[in-house]
């Protein structure tokens, strides 16, 4: 609970990222090292709360053990809370950097005064822990005989494949890119979650004795029925990898793409270390980016940094309020205004915040030559309906065409590629997401289990983390008849 009254005597002060304008030239990561004072007195804010919601279902989906790592970080007992946060989480240097911290918005002490540092305190635990060298390979001492396939590198098939190679199974985790960890390593940008950071938790796999293949494109080259037959489970883990289109006239003009195929190459071509002939720059360019959301301030992150002449935001919903709303109450995560890092660069370069709410895009504009000069919009109003339900209406006399070099889409994934499971005959939901019932993890075929964005649909990477654990427990449990696996909640 850290210290008794330190909620009352400390103000809640989060380890601040580096400069803006230092930062926007290169793509190290955006964080700062904060001195173990300001830890501990941030861990000493962590009150007696009795019923810690922080860790409760509308709080951290893995249940991390965080009022107790945070009293021992107030007491300066690190090696310990090391301990107690890789009880629950395998990556907590992945959520401690790229997690928006639904713990926080859970905290007890958020309903009167500014959550505790849930986030900042878990990163420093992990980053503490390896350069203690605290953080060791720990192979199992024995094998069980039993071959699992796992299709997917991101958080989900990661986390499933360390708690499947922990109890002794033998674990092969195919990937169709050329580099472990899926949208950890091609999704999220390198200022955000450092290659290095992942390749270091990727390498212990390794030693653990975790098998990977990449450029294996299950589906593809890669026959997912032979898969099924020569392991004595399989288990899908392919996210949700289908983007959000907008159709509207204009859509293939040059210079309009998807978010995740700018991002993916432009950090491909920073660990190639060149680019490569289907590279997407933002350099000198005036940028639309259309969705907010994390994809979206990643995409303009990016663009800031590849030197844009001009970068605007445009999100169709309105400006959320300063504070919760009346049918927003806590524990929910709180749907209120915020400021990234991406918009922080912009407004420091350009000197105003890149978002424009309640923008509805209605043509991208040709330049003649076949390629995007800008994108016509219309404002819209939103007002609920007699049932309640928010309608969404265009503002008449609102047209205006916004000049566009380069025009990024980053409004969201709407499921699981399809190949996989028509070539296994694996049942999908309405939505188009493996069906498979969260807690079991298995599909309609004996064997089979989905786990992740997959399954639940797009969604933050400690839900992934969350599904890889159950998956492996479920996969564990119809190998041997039980499992000691934890069960995530």
């Amino acid at each position: 609970m850290g210290k008794p009254t330190g909620f009352k005597e400390f103000d809640r002060e989060v380890v601040p990222y580096r400069e803006p304008l230092e930062r926007i030239e290169d793509y190290g990561e955006i964080f700062t090292d904060p001195p173990q004072s300001h830890l501990q007195t941030q861990g000493a804010r962590c009150m007696d709360c009795g019923v810690p919601f922080c860790q409760s279902n509308s709080g951290c989906p893995i249940d991390n053990l965080i009022p107790e790592w945070n009293d021992l970080v107030y007491r300066g007992r690190w090696r310990e809370a090391l301990d107690r946060l890789h009880r629950t989480n395998n990556f907590p240097e992945f959520t401690g950097r790229a997690c928006p911290a639904p713990c926080e918005g859970a905290c007890v002490l958020g309903i009167t005064d500014p959550a505790v540092t849930i986030k900042n305190i878990e990163n420093a635990i992990v980053d503490r822990g390896f350069a203690e060298g605290w953080i060791t390979p720990h192979p199992p001492r024995i094998r069980t005989g039993k071959k699992i396939a796992i299709v997917g590198s991101g958080p989900a098939g990661l986390a499933a494949a360390a708690q499947l190679n922990s109890v002794g199974h033998s674990v092969t985790v195919y990937e169709r890119a050329d580099r472990i960890g899926g949208l950890l390593m091609y999704g999220i940008p390198n200022m955000k979650l450092g290659k290095d950071v992942v390749q270091r938790r990727l390498d212990l796999l390794a030693t653990e004795g975790v098998k990977f293949v990449i450029n294996a494109n299950v589906g593809g080259d890669v026959d997912p029925v032979e898969l099924r037959e020569t392991n004595d489970a399989l288990l899908l883990a392919t996210g949700a990898t289908k983007p959000r289109d907008l159709p509207i006239p204009g859509r293939d003009l040059g210079g309009v793409h998807f978010a995740m195929e700018f991002l993916t190459k432009n950090t491909k071509s920073l660990l190639d270390k060149q680019r490569g002939d289907d590279f997407i720059t933002a350099a000198d360019k005036d940028v639309i980016v259309i969705g907010g959301g994390d994809t979206g301030c990643d995409c303009i992150g990016t663009s800031v940094r590849h030197g844009c002449n001009s970068l605007v935001n445009f999100e169709l919903l309105p400006q959320p309020p300063a504070k919760r709303a009346k049918d927003n109450p806590w524990p929910q995560w709180p749907q209120i205004y915020r400021t990234d890092y991406g918009h922080v660069e912009v407004k420091k370069k350009f000197g105003q915040d890149p978002r424009e709410y309640c923008i509805l895009s209605k043509e991208f504009l040709d330049d003649g030559d076949g390629n995007v000069a800008g994108v016509r919009t219309m404002e819209v109003e939103w007002e609920k309906d007699d049932a309640g339900r928010w309608q969404m209406s265009e503002v008449a006399g609102s047209e205006r065409e916004w000049e566009a070099q380069l025009v990024l889409l980053a409004m969201g994934f709407l499921g699981p590629e399809q190949v996989v499971a028509e070539m296994l005959g694996v049942d999908c939901d309405e939505r188009s997401n493996y069906r498979a019932t969260h807690g079991r993890f298995a599909t309609n075929l004996p064997g089979v289990f989905a786990a992740g964005d997959c399954r639940r649909g797009q969604s933050l990477v400690v839900w992934a983390i969350n599904e890889g654990r159950g998956a492996a427990r479920a996969v564990d449990h119809f190998l041997m008849g039980r499992s000691s696996l934890p069960a995530p909640g």
